[in-house]
């Protein structure tokens, strides 16, 4: 009798087992089988945001799968429909009508960086719909939407708070420098970022002895820095893209420039094989980052998102570390997600509301949004590099490479000051 009960136990489990496994198993399918959820968006796949832009369409990617393994939006699964913006303003636009006319695209998020961002606003405002935004600087400084919501930690007042660390830091030295020398790409991030710089400057009380633009095209830059070495300027702050940022670090180099700071915002020197290519003409450069290997950055989830990262980088000719962008690629629509499954909803007005009174957990940290998209509170960080080792991937996955000076509750170690050291 006990044998037989026993075995009518066990046959009972097994057939609970089973049960729940053939549940999962449909609910999966039930949405595999569902109408899907299109998420639209351009994104730089070709031009000279490719390589950030194929590294951000990776991390979506991966998101996409995340969410799919576990059935889903709303118990739907999601799609993605977009087209290469070719790092061109000018098809923004369009590729932003095709999506919502033509595809019918149920949620959208945006192209990487401020210059792709901006045209596609008047269509998002048009449509009343909400639209997260990957690495704009101060976008909705000029359309103030508010239901745009960026990404990029800059903060509440961007084109101040994205500076306010670099100048923070050059005013904490003994002595205090006193001349600020500001040159900045001609093209709207960096013109934005050289504005807030400007404004810092003067409120700490620094003067600003050069400040010019250089056309983006520029490819000779030892005539620029020769022309600041010849100021004097003891503290330079840089706002350019990649290819203009390398140019500058080796113009410095070759001029031997006397600065005590140099940085701010040399976009590019975030990525791996910039990195890797500079090497040792890194060292004492102070500028600003979103992520790097420190304890004080190791948020849940992260690692997790870069070994994927990773393993899905390689041979495609993107950054294989992955610390700069695809975190916040990935977190964009871990955001949208999450307001989409709070709500039970694709209603933008709703998405909207969620999104402005709600404290995200993504792979980047928490994520509050102020009243106009951006974050309630700046995480620019201001890192510098340290005792960098010629053509050594590796050590920029390492803690110490890249030490966190600024904002003080992310800090990992102290300024090495001046950068002529």
């Amino acid at each position: 009798m006990i044998k037989r009960r026993s075995f009518m136990r066990a046959t009972l489990a097994s057939g609970v087992i089973a049960l729940a496994a053939a549940s999962g198993a449909l609910v999966s399918f039930a949405a595999q089988a569902a109408e899907p959820i299109k998420i639209g968006f351009s994104m730089a796949l070709t031009g000279g945001l490719a390589g950030a832009g194929k590294a951000a369409l990776i991390a979506m990617e991966i998101w996409r799968d995340d969410i799919n393994k576990k059935a889903g939006l709303l118990g739907r699964p999601v799609q993605f429909v977009y087209y290469d913006d070719a790092t061109n303003p000018a098809t923004v636009p369009g590729i932003y009508t095709k999506l919502l006319d033509v595809d019918k695209v149920d949620l959208v998020v945006s192209s990487y960086g401020t210059n792709e961002i901006a045209p596609a606003m008047p269509i998002i405002m048009r449509k009343k719909l909400v639209f997260p935004s990957l690495f704009g600087l101060a976008v909705n400084d000029q359309f103030n939407y508010n239901r745009y919501f960026q990404i990029m930690p800059a903060g509440p007042v961007p084109k101040i708070d994205w500076s306010r660390g670099f100048f923070q830091l050059a005013a904490e030295q003994n002595p205090k420098p006193k001349t600020v020398a500001i040159i900045a790409a001609d093209a709207e991030f960096a013109l934005n970022a050289a504005a807030g710089a400007r404004a810092n400057a003067k409120k700490m009380g620094f003067k600003i002895i050069y400040d010019k633009t250089f056309p983006p095209s520029t490819t000779d830059y030892t005539p620029i820095v020769r022309a600041i070495q010849a100021t004097g300027a003891e503290v330079i702050y840089v706002a350019s893209y990649p290819p203009q940022s390398v140019g500058i670090v080796k113009a410095a180099h070759e001029v031997g420039l006397k600065a005590k700071m140099l940085g701010g915002c040399l976009v590019g020197l975030q990525f791996a094989a910039i990195q890797q290519n500079l090497g040792p003409l890194l060292d004492n450069i102070v500028n600003y980052d979103f992520w790097v290997p420190a304890p004080t950055l190791n948020f849940p989830g992260i690692e997790e998102f870069l070994k994927k990262y990773q393993e899905a980088a390689k041979g495609k000719g993107v950054d294989p570390l992955g610390h700069y962008l695809p975190p916040y690629a990935y977190a964009y629509l871990e955001v949208l997600g999450q307001a989409v499954e709070a709500t039970k909803s694709l209603d933008q007005s709703k998405l909207a509301a969620y999104m402005h009174k709600t404290t995200f957990k993504t792979v980047v940290g928490d994520v509050k949004f102020g009243k106009n998209g951006e974050w309630a509170t700046t995480r620019v960080l201001q890192v510098q590099f340290r005792n960098i080792k010629p053509d050594n991937l590796e050590q920029f996955a390492q803690v110490g490479s890249r030490v966190v000076l600024y904002p003080k509750q992310w800090k990992s170690g102290d300024i090495v000051y001046p950068y002529a050291k």
